[in-house]
């Protein structure tokens, strides 16, 4: 392991980063330095813009696999390399598509929900649906996590370690068939 890809690792580690991101920012800035044939110490913002442009046009990747891509060369320059750049002058990210979510009316809601044979899918489902549930939270749901009395579920994020638990409080309305 050289000694830039260890000062990498560390940094991540120190300011707690998950696993799975250390993993990704240390394949991300290889891909970087393979690209050019070069450590990222001897590349500058130049190869950065010539390697987004690569990424766009010649890799067509998608948005989101560009931005992982952008935030592992940002770390490595503003964190690891202590670069005094304007970083989203010099490496700017691509503006996602804001995609509006598909809100179904309360009719639909309660067809969808009547179209569940089993009355245990309906019970989880409607909870889902009612807490707002994303499917790895739903996933990760166990009994001991519901409060009956209270209406209070106890939802652990999945999305990173950074977020602490939180509680969705929920009306959960179940109406067995």
């Amino acid at each position: 392991m050289t000694a830039l890809r260890q000062r990498l690792l560390e940094d991540m580690q120190i300011r707690n980063l998950s696993v799975n991101t250390q993993r990704s920012y240390i394949e991300q800035v290889s891909r970087f330095a393979r690209h050019f044939g070069q450590s990222p110490l001897a590349l500058g913002p130049e190869e950065i813009r010539t390697y987004q442009v690569y990424l766009t046009n010649e890799k067509k990747l998608a948005i989101s696999s560009i931005l992982i891509a952008i935030c592992a060369l940002r770390f490595l320059y503003k964190i690891t390399l202590k670069k005094g750049w304007v970083f989203e002058e010099i490496i700017p990210a691509p503006k996602k598509p804001q995609k509006l979510p598909i809100v179904l009316s309360p009719e639909e809601v309660m067809q969808f929900l009547s179209a569940v044979a089993f009355t245990k899918h309906r019970v989880i489902l409607t909870t889902c649906y009612a807490a707002g549930l994303r499917i790895s939270e739903a996933v990760a749901l166990r009994p001991p996590a519901l409060d009956s009395k209270r209406m209070v579920l106890r939802v652990e994020q999945m999305q990173g370690t950074a977020r602490s638990l939180r509680d969705a409080l929920a009306q959960i309305a179940c109406h067995p068939a």
